[in-house]
């Protein structure tokens, strides 16, 4: 059996030895992963890296392992998958301890990283435990947000977590674990967002990169948009062709286009209706004027609300501590009040000047701090 047949579901090192292993089970973080591993290797090019993620973390030179991008679910969906997480954790947790690469970098997706993580400890194969393996984390789980306890499980079985927020370092300061706020990499000098402002531009709908919840939301901003009653067209970025199937089920009237993100450059925007996750970051950045809209299924909805404790799901919102957008979620995600926020989007040049400013200081408190980038970290990390 050659080095490259999937004994245990997963390829060996085509080099026959690995350095960095990274863990990234999301759209969003395959994406995050690839920009620190491109500048790893444009410093260390003979460094070895190997990946569980998807087409970016390929793109930017990690052996693919599995492409987990796909099997990304949240909530409720997430029980109906208990089966295949135990078995990929177990698999990843064994590669490791046959690979023994020098660290494995956890990129966000906690439920799934937290527990390779404790895998690792638990069989004596992360350095915490003795074993020749850093643990370390990239983008820091919402535990400000939630289960605030996990921090104290992390310091036990990580080495070092690189944060995306400026408040993150303080929120682990009652813990043994090294947290350095390493800057947003949406704010980084060399990044290329995908979306930017333009008040002649198209309506952005952004219902996510999940399966399931694009399915709720979907219908939910196209009802907005149609509510609304303008001519001007809409622009629907998806990132994988699962989700854009999702998006055809939904018949978007023929003035709704479906664009794959990355795909024909940045689009310009003069509004957004969208989702509270990664997209609804980069409308902030770009200062589109917008609105944030969420339905989760009603088990994961009321388990949250008793988790949960911030004043606000998007994540500017969060950091301005203002609603730079405002949220309609669950049963206030009715289509004439998204009507109403997207007319005032475009009409109102208040509204426009107060989201610009509002963009400038979101740029400012993510910028990246002195001590250096993700890459600078991770550099450190390796010796």
């Amino acid at each position: 059996m050659s080095k490259l047949e999937l004994a245990d579901g997963l390829a060996a090192p085509v080099s026959g030895h690995v350095d960095l292993l990274i863990v990234a089970a999301e759209h969003s973080g395959d994406e995050h992963a690839a920009r620190l591993v491109r500048g790893l290797l444009e410093r260390q090019p003979g460094l070895k890296v190997c990946a569980l993620g998807g087409s970016h973390l390929a793109a930017a030179g990690a052996q693919l392992l599995r492409n987990l991008t796909g099997q990304s679910a949240l909530g409720f969906a997430v029980i109906a998958k208990i089966s295949y997480y135990k078995a990929l954790i177990a698999t990843v947790v064994d590669w490791i301890g046959r690979h023994r690469p020098r660290a494995v970098c956890f990129v966000d997706s906690s439920g799934l990283n937290l527990r390779i993580a404790q895998g690792l400890f638990a069989r004596g194969y992360s350095a915490k435990a003795g074993g020749p393996t850093k643990a370390l984390y990239y983008i820091s789980p919402q535990i400000w947000a939630s289960r605030a306890g996990r921090r104290f499980e992390m310091a036990k079985h990580l080495d070092g977590l690189a944060s995306i927020f400026p408040f993150e370092p303080a929120v682990y300061a009652d813990t043994t674990l090294p947290v350095e706020f390493v800057g947003h990499p949406f704010v980084a000098p060399d990044y290329v967002p995908p979306v930017n402002y333009d008040p002649a531009g198209p309506v952005l709908l952004l219902p996510g990169s999940r399966k399931g919840a694009v399915g709720r939301i979907f219908p939910v901003l196209l009802e907005g948009y149609r509510a609304w009653g303008g001519t001007r067209p809409a622009v629907v970025l998806y990132p994988s062709e699962e989700i854009r199937a999702v998006l055809q089920a939904a018949n978007p009237p023929a003035n709704v286009t479906l664009q794959r993100m990355g795909e024909g450059g940045p689009v310009a925007a003069s509004a957004v209706l969208t989702s509270s996750g990664t997209m609804s970051m980069h409308c902030a950045l770009a200062g589109i004027p917008g609105v944030v809209t969420y339905k989760a299924d009603l088990l994961t909805y009321w388990i949250g609300r008793m988790l949960v404790k911030v004043e606000y799901l998007g994540i500017a919102n969060l950091l301005l501590k203002e609603p730079m957008y405002p949220e309609y979620i669950q049963g206030a995600a009715k289509p004439e009040a998204l009507a109403r926020e997207l007319k005032d989007c475009l009409e109102n040049p208040a509204r426009r000047e107060r989201t610009r400013a509002q963009a400038e200081r979101l740029r400012a408190l993510l910028s990246q701090p002195a001590a250096g980038s993700a890459v600078d970290w991770m550099v450190r990390q390796l010796g």
